[in-house]
């Protein structure tokens, strides 16, 4: 059963940077896409970046050139570089893993709050 951590997430004032990092284990497939997603209270989850095998990604427009997702796959890790940080970017920040013959899973979700 595939399984996985967020860590990273905090309290930053605008304008500030955070890097989310996010560990997948239990895998015997290659990982097909990593992705994170984020929820605000009151609204649905959305694509905030994702990073498929062969290294291409797609990021919302709201994050565009704030944020930038990276992969590391000898540790089956991916992280999100997020600065210029907006009050509008707070939310609970979930990491997605799709395996190949596994299937996808979620982490947790970590809390980030952007406020002065």
């Amino acid at each position: 059963q595939v399984h996985v951590v967020e860590s990273g997430g905090g309290l930053v004032q605008p304008g500030g940077s955070l890097r989310l990092s996010c560990a997948a284990s239990g895998i015997f497939a290659s990982i097909s896409a990593m992705g994170w997603y984020r929820q605000a209270p009151g609204k649905q989850r959305e694509l905030v970046a994702r990073i498929i095998s062969g290294g291409s990604t797609n990021y919302a427009d709201s994050v565009k050139g704030r944020f930038t997702i990276s992969r590391e796959n000898a540790k089956n890790t991916v992280y999100l570089q997020m600065n210029s940080l907006k009050p509008e970017d707070t939310a609970v920040y979930y990491c997605n893993v799709d395996v190949w013959y596994q299937g996808d899973a979620w982490g947790q979700g970590t809390q980030v709050t952007v406020s002065s």
